[in-house]
């Protein structure tokens, strides 16, 4: 583990890792237990035999081309997030002697084409799914790296990236070269190994690497540029964002569609789901931009009224149209079929039965699915969601009611998994901790083992956790403080009142909820706006305000309404205080929403959590897994 939570599996000069491969014939077992040691889990055995043969092939290239001093740093993990490059190169430069690295992608395959004719995405015989091309795959590293790693800002010309397709002809993927090439993004096959060597030469000098990749490891990772802070550049100037991997790819398999919909007058459902901070709202954000910038008909729904105003604000401030670009759902129940090229349906999970509610005019009472009026709007409608984050009776967004509501109306539907972590510093292991504690995957809770990038304290009173994110924010970071729904909320705020109620009260401590009405009242924001506005620390923030949102510290109330006893965490509906459960919604309803109210609570921190518990048997049970806040990290 290295300073600002960035892992790798091993470090080592080509020569050496050469001689270990060589003599030793182990470096698959010493990569295989350092991974199981890094994150908790075995690697899949696809990745262990690219260790076995891909790893050797660079590495014997390496030494051949005379540059065995070189260090390699193999499965570096970017900062702020669970992906890895398969090898950076760390070196002197042959002409200006500074640091130079070379981020390499290391794949097996023999053959790959372009999908439908789109060489940023292609097929592989031996995958279900297309992929996105190994160029721009490295040419994404390369940019991240540098707008993430502290060491590379005054020098990003420092880094360049290739992708070594060792076992292929040119003949074999002859169609990927369609995708234009650079410094950051070229590819090399098996049958140029000579060119390859001539390049490697060309960035990295015969001499040892050892202080080039002291110095990356040892760079400030700069916080990940939070949503809303860059929402307006993003859509209204030019692109913010870093896609990676499947986030680009999903963003291509879009783009895709749009473009056979223009062309061929055709009808595509793509859906993106994943955790999490996996990256769903920056996608709906690269797409709205990109879309907007070239006079695409897109607009952005959701079923948030915090996460669409907030929107409106931030994105489209003094700008009307930008502003109309952000709906809700049920804004298209008088939609004409396909009026839109694009809709971009963020937080899909939150999608209802129907649109209509009792506001809505008899006419359009129809009781069609609201998923259905979706897929009609538009020529491509793109659906984003997490299916653990139905918060509330009546949700229902999944990827298989939209996958059959397409079929039911004879559409193709596409669906793109995103399985990385950029949220919670970019930690699987405490997305896989939170699910366990909640009983929501996993065998039950475990002991939680800080793996450097993101922080999980607990607190035992309330004072302590509000102190605790007091002295956070001195230092500069952003903080929230949100709670389970088990207290009554004051909705009504009166001229005569000089501060606002005291809601949620714990002994001798007291905090009011976060408005529930549009407007600023006694120094608090609105509620769409409490989890942006820094004036939002002083209320307590439930699931509804900040589902969609992030900050650099959360900390989490757990309410009565989920206790410890004896061997797991119970659900009490009783301590529940939301006015959404009534005694229609059934027990096993009311226990998974629930659990997955605190899934959300517990995953907005970009740099850390700290969790409290209003009920004393599981505030022990939490202090068996986590330190308290006076012992442990403090900082992010």
């Amino acid at each position: 583990m290295l300073p600002g939570g960035i892992l790798l599996l091993f470090r080592e000069s080509a020569a050496s890792l050469a001689n270990r491969t060589l003599l030793e014939g182990r470096l698959t077992d010493l990569l295989t237990e350092n991974f199981l040691h890094r994150h908790g889990h075995k690697p899949h055995p696809s990745e262990v035999r690219s260790w076995d043969r891909s790893i050797p092939a660079l590495t014997h290239t390496l030494v051949e081309a005379g540059l065995g001093e070189v260090e390699m740093l193999l499965e570096y993990g970017l900062p702020l997030t669970s992906k890895r490059a398969d090898v950076i190169l760390a070196g002197v430069h042959p002409t200006n002697g500074e640091p130079s690295y070379v981020v390499v992608e290391l794949k097996q395959w023999s053959s790959a084409y372009p999908e439908d004719g789109d060489p940023l995405r292609c097929r592989i015989d031996a995958y279900p799914d297309p992929v996105l091309n190994p160029i721009e795959q490295v040419r994404g590293y390369c940019d991240y790296l540098v707008s993430f790693n502290g060491a590379l800002e005054r020098v990003p010309d420092a880094v360049t990236g290739v992708a070594y397709l060792h076992n292929a002809t040119e003949f074999a993927v002859a169609g990927l070269r369609e995708v234009e090439e650079d410094h950051r993004g070229r590819m090399f096959t098996g049958e140029q190994r000579g060119a390859f060597m001539d390049y490697l030469r060309a960035r990295l000098a015969p001499k040892p690497g050892a202080e080039a990749a002291d110095a990356l490891l040892q760079g400030k990772v700069r916080p990940s540029r939070q949503l809303m802070a860059v929402a307006a550049e993003e859509v209204r100037d030019r692109e913010q964002f870093v896609l990676l991997d499947e986030q680009r790819l999903a963003y291509e398999t879009v783009m895709a569609a749009v473009r056979k919909a223009r062309r061929a007058n055709h009808k595509q459902v793509v859906v993106v789901t994943g955790g999490p901070g996996s990256g769903k709202s920056v996608i709906a954000l690269s797409l709205l931009g990109d879309l907007y910038r070239r006079g695409v008909p897109a607009v952005h729904a959701t079923g948030s009224q915090s996460f669409t105003k907030t929107m409106r604000k931030v994105a489209g401030a003094r700008k009307p149209e930008v502003q109309r670009l952000f709906r809700y759902f049920n804004s298209f129940m008088e939609a004409e079929p396909n009026d839109l090229d694009v809709l971009v349906c963020d937080e899909a999970h939150r999608l209802r039965k129907t649109s209509a509610n009792r506001y809505t005019r008899a006419a359009l009472r129809t009781n069609r699915p609201q998923v259905a009026e979706l897929i009609d709007a538009a020529r491509v409608p793109v659906f984003l969601l997490d299916q653990h984050q139905v918060v509330r009776p009546g949700e229902m967004g999944t990827v298989e009611q939209i996958r059959q509501a397409a079929a039911d109306q004879g559409v193709d539907c596409q669906v793109v998994r995103l399985d990385s972590q950029f949220r919670c510093g970019g930690s699987e292991s405490y997305l896989r901790w939170v699910t366990d504690l909640l009983g929501l995957e996993g065998t039950g809770p475990t002991v939680w083992e800080p793996d450097g990038k993101v922080h999980l304290l607990t607190a035992d009173s309330p004072q302590a956790l509000e102190d605790f994110l007091v002295a956070r924010r001195a230092e500069g970071y952003g903080a929230r403080l949100s709670a389970g729904y088990c207290w009554k909320w004051t909705t009504k705020i009166t001229p005569d009142m000089t501060r606002l109620p005291s809601d949620v009260v714990i002994g001798s401590w007291s905090k009011p909820w976060n408005l529930s009405g549009d407007r600023a009242v006694l120094g608090a924001p609105p509620a769409a706006l409490w989890a942006t506005d820094p004036a939002g620390f002083g209320q307590l923030g439930c699931v509804y305000t900040a589902q969609g949102f992030e900050y650099d510290w959360s900390g989490v109330i757990l309410g009565p309404d989920l206790v410890w006893r004896t061997d797991r965490l119970v659900v009490d509906r009783t301590a529940s205080k939301d006015p959404v459960f009534t005694r229609a919604t059934p027990d096993e309803d009311v226990d998974r929403l629930i659990r997955n109210t605190y899934k959300v609570l517990l995953t907005r921190g970009m740099i850390g959590t700290i969790v409290y518990s209003t009920d004393e048997e599981t505030r022990a049970k939490l202090r068996s897994l986590v330190p308290p806040c006076g012992q442990g990290p403090a900082r992010g």
